[in-house]
């Protein structure tokens, strides 16, 4: 009984393997319900992922509202542009339909990527942190503090940035390290609410939140900073992120048996699925261990290389949508929006196809590693191949479409192959390797601007081209040495007394 009323899903037995096969007569028969707890928890996370990203990207978009259109700069993620001739006219025209109180500032372009920056350094130092955390005192209590504090910080940049460039920046940061803590102590949270037949569906639905984020504060942001002014864009957003925030305090609980709601067969289905990986209390921390496993190393890797190239595209579509087809920025916001709402749809499926192979008895690790191809080779091969091509704007829009709309097949692989691996560690694991990936957040568009700045001719092609050798190398690292077995040092240590 105390076996089962244990939440710690890191125990078990000492030959377990992470192919999840699990002896059926252990577990209930239970068909999974969209209306069952544990997806209320994975859609409530959804939204939590939607909201911090969403506050993460509108500063991206309020920017251009925010500046004086005197030096017809077009900014975007950190990337800088010089507008096309017949593009102007749209940017006056937005500046006229600006409300005359909304204050503008005087910012370079070179300080303008220094506000985009200082969200990620944030993010970075406080994504494995913040899991370990979650691991050790509760996914509820870490989350709900950090959406607050992105919520409260994202409703008083207006005012900071009235303050001087400073308070600003300090305001970004300080934000970067509550959106750091949420993204990255969410990842205990399937520890214990994740059967290991369902992982793939739930995580994908509660990550695919990110993309749906993206999508929505590309495509509102200008709307409302022309409609309103570009402050309403961080208090609206701001706002639904205290909502969210109570939300997610009133309806997301650490574990089954701390739910005051949760139906007793459901309870003891996933309790019964997770026995396996249930073990002491408080587990040992081999972080030597994990330095050396090629595994871990693996994951980290290919989470940096497939970042590099979700970072590309975000950075920088509009930028590359603009040189190609000399579009107004209105369009152009829209044409950059539309391929994200194709990712979210696409993650979504991503998660049920990789429950749906589990269930025809392939092999856990083939399933991982499919997964992570499908999100990272065709995408890196779409945009390769594209300045090699005499586009059409149909040809192009397809293969941006495309190459954004796979990458969120990697949820069912990379993303949460820690759970695989070393359940119990995973929150951990999940946050440092999200981490190490961010960094991609700061070189990628650094770099590709300096591609794109030295050869004006071939930029673009030296541009992908960089981006599909830094995805080949992850991926091939990873099919190399990825596992999905339950490691070594991740299994529990049991002591036998005389």
């Amino acid at each position: 009984m105390a076996a089962v009323m244990e939440m710690n899903p890191t125990a078990g037995k000492s030959n377990c393997s992470q192919e999840m096969q699990v002896d059926k007569k252990l577990i209930p028969r239970k068909v999974p319900s969209l209306g069952s707890t544990r997806y209320v928890i994975a859609f409530i996370t959804h939204l939590c992922n939607f909201t911090l990203k969403a506050q993460g990207v509108i500063m991206n978009i309020t920017m251009v509202a925010m500046v004086n259109s005197t030096d017809h700069w077009f900014q975007f993620n950190g990337s800088t542009e010089m507008l096309p001739v017949d593009s102007f006219d749209s940017q006056n025209n937005v500046s006229k339909s600006r409300p005359a109180e909304v204050p503008l500032y005087d910012w370079s372009p070179q300080i303008q990527g220094i506000i985009f920056s200082s969200l990620n350094y944030g993010v970075i130092l406080t994504l494995a942190p913040s899991g370990y955390i979650a691991g050790r005192i509760g996914t509820k209590r870490v989350v709900a503090i950090a959406l607050f504090g992105s919520s409260l910080f994202t409703l008083l940049t207006p005012l900071t940035a009235g303050l001087g460039l400073f308070c600003l920046i300090v305001t970004r940061i300080l934000q970067g390290l509550a959106q750091g803590s949420g993204l990255g102590g969410q990842c205990a949270l399937w520890e214990k609410w994740g059967p290991p037949q369902e992982r793939s569906r739930l995580c994908t639905i509660a990550l695919s939140g990110l993309m749906l984020g993206v999508f929505i504060a590309i495509l509102l942001g200008g709307v409302i900073s022309q409609a309103f002014g570009w402050p309403f864009v961080f208090y609206i957003f701001g706002g639904i992120g205290c909502i969210c925030c109570l939300l997610w305090c009133f309806l997301v609980y650490d574990d089954p048996t701390s739910h005051p709601w949760i139906n007793i067969t459901e309870k003891e289905y996933i309790i019964s699925s997770l026995a396996q990986q249930v073990g002491s209390s408080k587990p040992s921390f081999p972080i030597k261990a994990m330095v050396r496993s090629l595994p871990v190393w693996s994951i980290f890797l290919c989470c940096f290389s497939n970042n590099w190239l979700i970072n590309t595209l975000v950075a920088y579509m509009p930028t590359y949508i603009s040189s190609v087809f000399n579009i107004n920025i209105r369009d152009n916001g829209f044409l950059s929006a539309l391929p994200f709402i194709v990712s979210w749809g696409i993650g979504l499926l991503g998660g049920q196809l990789a429950d749906f192979l589990l269930t025809k008895n392939v092999r856990l690790v083939t399933v991982r590693k499919i997964a992570t191809v499908l999100g990272n080779l065709p995408s890196a091969v779409l945009l390769v191949v594209l300045p090699y091509l005499n586009s059409t704007y149909i040809t192009t829009m397809t293969f941006l479409t495309l190459s954004c709309g796979l990458i969120p097949l990697c949820q069912s692989g990379i993303y949460i192959n820690a759970l695989d691996i070393a359940p119990r560690h995973s929150s951990f694991l999940m946050g440092a390797s999200r981490g190490f990936a961010q960094t991609a957040a700061i070189l990628a568009p650094t770099v590709c601007g300096f591609l794109l700045s030295q050869d004006a001719e071939f930029g673009w092609r030296n541009v992908f081209l960089l981006l599909f050798a830094i995805n080949l190398s992850g991926l091939t690292f990873y099919l190399i040495f990825g596992e999905a077995d339950i490691q070594d040092w991740a299994k529990e240590r049991k002591l036998t007394r005389l």
